[in-house]
Protein backbone atom coordinates (compact mmCIF):
# COMPACT_ATOMS: atom_id res chain seq x y z
CA UNK A 1 0.00 0.00 0.00
CA UNK A 2 1.47 3.48 -1.23
CA UNK A 3 1.05 5.96 1.30
CA UNK A 4 2.25 9.02 -0.75
CA UNK A 5 0.58 10.89 -3.38
CA UNK A 6 3.11 10.92 -6.38
CA UNK A 7 1.33 8.13 -7.98
CA UNK A 8 4.56 6.30 -8.24
CA UNK A 9 4.35 2.33 -8.15
CA UNK A 10 4.94 1.13 -4.46
CA UNK A 11 8.35 -0.14 -4.24
CA UNK A 12 8.36 -4.02 -3.75
CA UNK A 13 11.04 -4.19 -1.31
CA UNK A 14 10.68 -3.17 2.41
CA UNK A 15 13.07 -0.39 3.09
CA UNK A 16 14.82 1.39 5.75
CA UNK A 17 14.44 4.85 5.41
CA UNK A 18 16.02 7.40 8.04
CA UNK A 19 14.51 11.04 7.84
CA UNK A 20 16.94 13.84 9.48
CA UNK A 21 15.99 16.62 11.65
CA UNK A 22 12.49 17.78 10.99
CA UNK A 23 12.25 20.98 13.45
CA UNK A 24 8.64 21.84 12.61
CA UNK A 25 9.15 22.10 8.89
CA UNK A 26 5.39 20.11 8.04
CA UNK A 27 5.51 21.77 4.34
CA UNK A 28 8.95 19.80 3.64
CA UNK A 29 7.89 16.59 5.47
CA UNK A 30 4.20 16.38 3.94
CA UNK A 31 6.57 16.76 -0.03
CA UNK A 32 8.93 14.34 1.46
CA UNK A 33 6.43 11.70 2.15
CA UNK A 34 4.26 12.42 -1.39
CA UNK A 35 7.57 12.12 -2.78
CA UNK A 36 9.30 8.85 -1.16
CA UNK A 37 5.57 7.00 -1.04
CA UNK A 38 6.06 5.33 2.47
CA UNK A 39 4.45 1.95 2.81
CA UNK A 40 3.39 -0.62 5.61
CA UNK A 41 6.59 -2.43 4.78
CA UNK A 42 8.85 0.14 5.43
CA UNK A 43 10.67 0.79 8.47
CA UNK A 44 10.97 4.83 8.76
CA UNK A 45 13.17 5.98 11.30
CA UNK A 46 13.26 9.98 12.67
CA UNK A 47 16.19 10.69 13.99
CA UNK A 48 14.77 13.57 16.68
CA UNK A 49 14.57 17.03 16.73
CA UNK A 50 10.92 16.77 15.31
CA UNK A 51 10.14 20.07 16.98
CA UNK A 52 11.19 23.86 17.57
CA UNK A 53 12.50 26.59 15.32
CA UNK A 54 10.52 25.83 12.25
CA UNK A 55 6.72 27.14 12.14
CA UNK A 56 4.16 23.87 13.00
CA UNK A 57 5.66 21.63 15.58
CA UNK A 58 2.37 20.70 15.94
CA UNK A 59 1.19 19.76 12.55
CA UNK A 60 4.45 17.94 12.64
CA UNK A 61 3.73 15.81 15.26
CA UNK A 62 0.19 15.28 14.01
CA UNK A 63 1.60 13.76 10.50
CA UNK A 64 4.04 11.58 12.25
CA UNK A 65 1.10 10.21 14.82
CA UNK A 66 -0.38 9.52 11.53
CA UNK A 67 2.65 7.83 10.05
CA UNK A 68 3.09 5.51 13.44
CA UNK A 69 0.03 3.97 12.63
CA UNK A 70 0.42 3.01 8.50
CA UNK A 71 4.32 1.82 8.47
CA UNK A 72 7.22 0.30 10.68
CA UNK A 73 7.81 3.62 13.01
CA UNK A 74 10.68 4.18 15.23
CA UNK A 75 10.77 7.89 16.43
CA UNK A 76 14.72 9.20 18.07
CA UNK A 77 14.73 11.52 20.90
CA UNK A 78 17.03 14.53 19.88
CA UNK A 79 18.68 17.09 22.36
CA UNK A 80 15.20 19.86 21.63
CA UNK A 81 13.14 17.27 22.86
CA UNK A 82 15.28 16.28 25.45
CA UNK A 83 15.31 20.67 26.43
CA UNK A 84 11.36 20.62 25.84
CA UNK A 85 11.04 17.85 28.75
CA UNK A 86 13.47 19.99 30.92
CA UNK A 87 11.74 22.78 29.92
CA UNK A 88 8.04 21.32 31.33
CA UNK A 89 9.35 19.79 34.16
CA UNK A 90 11.77 22.32 35.50
CA UNK A 91 10.67 25.75 35.60
CA UNK A 92 13.99 27.83 35.24
CA UNK A 93 14.61 25.97 31.99
CA UNK A 94 11.93 27.16 30.37
CA UNK A 95 13.73 30.51 29.42
CA UNK A 96 16.94 28.67 27.73
CA UNK A 97 14.42 26.17 25.81
CA UNK A 98 12.47 29.30 24.48
CA UNK A 99 15.37 31.00 23.05
CA UNK A 100 16.69 28.09 20.99
CA UNK A 101 13.69 27.65 19.12
CA UNK A 102 10.80 26.31 21.93
CA UNK A 103 8.58 29.73 21.40
CA UNK A 104 8.23 28.87 17.61
CA UNK A 105 6.80 25.48 19.27
CA UNK A 106 4.17 27.61 21.53
CA UNK A 107 3.28 29.58 18.44
CA UNK A 108 2.44 26.50 17.06
CA UNK A 109 0.36 25.14 18.93
CA UNK A 110 -1.55 28.43 19.93
CA UNK A 111 -0.40 27.95 23.47
CA UNK A 112 0.91 30.11 26.23
CA UNK A 113 2.37 27.62 28.28
CA UNK A 114 4.01 23.85 27.98
CA UNK A 115 0.93 22.67 30.18
CA UNK A 116 -1.42 23.88 27.05
CA UNK A 117 0.39 21.03 24.86
CA UNK A 118 -2.01 18.22 23.77
CA UNK A 119 -1.43 14.82 25.93
CA UNK A 120 -0.96 12.74 23.17
CA UNK A 121 1.91 15.02 22.16
CA UNK A 122 3.97 14.69 25.51
CA UNK A 123 2.95 11.17 25.22
CA UNK A 124 4.91 11.33 21.88
CA UNK A 125 7.59 13.16 22.55
CA UNK A 126 8.17 11.06 26.08
CA UNK A 127 7.96 7.31 23.52
CA UNK A 128 11.18 8.60 21.91
CA UNK A 129 13.99 6.10 22.03
CA UNK A 130 17.63 7.00 22.40
CA UNK A 131 18.63 4.76 19.64
CA UNK A 132 17.75 2.47 17.07
CA UNK A 133 19.60 -0.24 15.82
CA UNK A 134 19.57 -3.05 12.79
CA UNK A 135 21.14 -5.55 10.98
CA UNK A 136 24.29 -3.47 9.58
CA UNK A 137 23.26 0.48 11.04
CA UNK A 138 22.84 2.09 14.09
CA UNK A 139 20.60 5.60 14.33
CA UNK A 140 21.04 8.16 16.99
CA UNK A 141 20.50 11.84 17.18
CA UNK A 142 23.84 13.34 17.27
CA UNK A 143 26.48 10.51 17.63
CA UNK A 144 28.16 7.56 19.22
CA UNK A 145 30.80 6.82 21.86
CA UNK A 146 32.72 4.41 19.15
CA UNK A 147 34.33 2.30 22.61
CA UNK A 148 31.08 1.63 24.09
CA UNK A 149 27.67 -0.53 23.32
CA UNK A 150 24.84 0.89 22.66
CA UNK A 151 23.51 0.41 26.47
CA UNK A 152 26.34 1.83 27.75
CA UNK A 153 26.03 5.11 25.69
CA UNK A 154 25.91 8.62 27.21
CA UNK A 155 23.32 11.11 27.01
CA UNK A 156 25.71 13.57 25.99
CA UNK A 157 26.98 12.08 23.01
CA UNK A 158 23.50 10.40 21.75
CA UNK A 159 21.83 13.97 22.01
CA UNK A 160 24.55 16.36 22.00
CA UNK A 161 27.90 15.43 20.22
CA UNK A 162 28.84 17.04 16.95
CA UNK A 163 29.80 15.26 13.72
CA UNK A 164 32.91 15.56 12.44
CA UNK A 165 35.04 12.41 11.22
CA UNK A 166 33.43 9.69 13.66
CA UNK A 167 35.70 6.60 14.47
CA UNK A 168 34.43 3.27 13.18
CA UNK A 169 32.03 1.84 15.97
CA UNK A 170 33.22 -1.19 18.09
CA UNK A 171 29.95 -2.83 16.92
CA UNK A 172 31.38 -2.67 13.15
CA UNK A 173 28.09 -0.92 11.84
CA UNK A 174 27.52 2.06 10.34
CA UNK A 175 26.11 5.00 12.22
CA UNK A 176 23.03 7.20 10.64
CA UNK A 177 22.28 10.65 12.35
CA UNK A 178 21.46 14.08 12.01
CA UNK A 179 22.14 16.86 15.00
CA UNK A 180 24.81 18.51 13.34
CA UNK A 181 23.33 20.70 10.40
CA UNK A 182 24.99 21.21 7.00
CA UNK A 183 24.68 24.42 6.09
CA UNK A 184 25.33 23.53 2.40
CA UNK A 185 22.04 21.55 2.53
CA UNK A 186 24.73 18.28 1.47
CA UNK A 187 24.80 15.14 3.17
CA UNK A 188 27.68 14.47 5.02
CA UNK A 189 29.34 10.83 5.36
CA UNK A 190 32.96 9.33 6.29
CA UNK A 191 33.41 5.27 5.66
CA UNK A 192 31.88 4.55 8.86
CA UNK A 193 28.92 7.21 9.43
CA UNK A 194 26.52 9.95 7.66
CA UNK A 195 24.81 12.83 9.01
CA UNK A 196 21.53 13.64 7.35
CA UNK A 197 20.60 16.90 8.97
CA UNK A 198 20.58 19.16 5.74
CA UNK A 199 19.26 22.32 7.58
CA UNK A 200 15.43 22.05 6.49
CA UNK A 201 14.26 24.89 9.13
CA UNK A 202 17.27 27.40 7.81
CA UNK A 203 16.82 27.09 4.13
CA UNK A 204 18.25 23.98 3.08
CA UNK A 205 16.34 20.14 2.43
CA UNK A 206 14.72 17.77 4.56
CA UNK A 207 16.34 14.51 3.73
CA UNK A 208 15.26 10.71 3.54
CA UNK A 209 17.91 7.74 3.10
CA UNK A 210 17.46 4.53 2.26
CA UNK A 211 20.21 3.04 4.11
CA UNK A 212 20.63 -0.25 1.67
CA UNK A 213 20.79 1.41 -1.17
CA UNK A 214 21.69 5.29 -0.78
CA UNK A 215 19.16 6.72 -2.47
CA UNK A 216 17.54 9.37 -0.78
CA UNK A 217 14.87 12.35 -1.76
CA UNK A 218 14.76 15.77 -0.25
CA UNK A 219 12.58 18.56 0.35
CA UNK A 220 12.12 22.03 1.75
CA UNK A 221 9.47 24.24 3.04
CA UNK A 222 8.33 25.78 -0.60
CA UNK A 223 7.35 22.51 -1.35
CA UNK A 224 9.96 21.21 -3.97
CA UNK A 225 11.71 17.56 -4.30
CA UNK A 226 14.58 16.16 -5.00
CA UNK A 227 16.01 12.56 -5.14
CA UNK A 228 19.23 11.24 -5.82
CA UNK A 229 21.62 8.04 -5.22
CA UNK A 230 24.56 9.31 -2.97
CA UNK A 231 28.03 8.58 -3.95
CA UNK A 232 30.90 10.66 -2.66
CA UNK A 233 32.63 9.99 0.67
CA UNK A 234 32.21 13.88 2.14
CA UNK A 235 34.22 14.20 5.35
CA UNK A 236 32.02 16.47 7.32
CA UNK A 237 32.74 19.65 8.89
CA UNK A 238 30.83 21.59 11.82
CA UNK A 239 28.24 22.54 9.46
Amino acid sequence: MDFGKSGNLTPMTPRTLAIGDIHGCLTALETLADAVGFTDEDTVVTLGDHVDRGSDTKGVIDFLLGLRRRTQFVALRGNHEAMMLDARDHRPARQSWLNVGGSSTLESYGAEALEDIPVAHWQFIESLLPYHESERHIFVHANLDPALPLEDQHEADLFWESFRDPAPHISGKTMVCGHTSQKSARIKRNSNAICIDTYAHGGGWLTCLDVDTDRYWQANERGEAQIDILEDFEIAGSG
